[in-house]
């Protein structure tokens, strides 16, 4: 005796935007200015805005995206804002 063949449709994968590599620069607000360079031979990333040519660099994991380097130089950025606040 045979099996009865199942009528499960098949499951569609789902599409993952892309992210965006161009971003707006936290010193002189241009948007779409900084953009973000991953160098996985030395492992290290940089943002670098094009127009004020402000830069900042990090060490990276191989699954770090240009996104995690933007966030982590406007995390940097918020963090020495708050202690120059608090010196105030």
């Amino acid at each position: 005796m045979g099996k009865k063949k199942s009528r499960a449709k098949p499951v569609a994968k789902q599409r993952m935007d892309k992210l965006d590599t161009a971003f707006c620069c936290p010193f002189c607000n241009h948007g779409s200015s900084v953009e973000c360079d991953i160098d996985m031979k030395n492992m290290i990333g940089e943002a670098l805005c094009s127009v004020c040519q402000e830069s900042y660099s990090t060490t990276i994991t191989a699954l770090t995206e240009p996104i995690d380097v933007y966030s982590e130089w406007i995390d940097e950025c918020e963090r020495v804002n708050t202690i120059i606040a608090d010196d105030q």
